[in-house]
């Protein structure tokens, strides 16, 4: 009997720059910084989880008055 297990997904850097409209400078500088966690997957490439990248996105409060 198989189990279904919930595993993360990774993304390369270049979806996860898409996705979010901003360039994969931005995100290498999010990672280097610790804002956000990358992973290696061999060598060279870096990917990130989806669900890590979605929590860097914070709703900005209005200015109600």
């Amino acid at each position: 009997m198989s189990q279904n297990k919930n595993l993360p997904t990774y993304l390369s850097l270049d979806e996860a720059a898409e996705m979010l409209s901003v360039s994969v400078k931005t995100l290498r500088r999010r990672i280097s910084e610790g804002s956000l966690p990358g992973y290696r997957c061999g060598r060279r490439h870096i990917r990130v989880r989806l669900d890590e990248l979605e929590n860097t996105i914070r709703r900005i409060p209005s200015s109600d008055s």
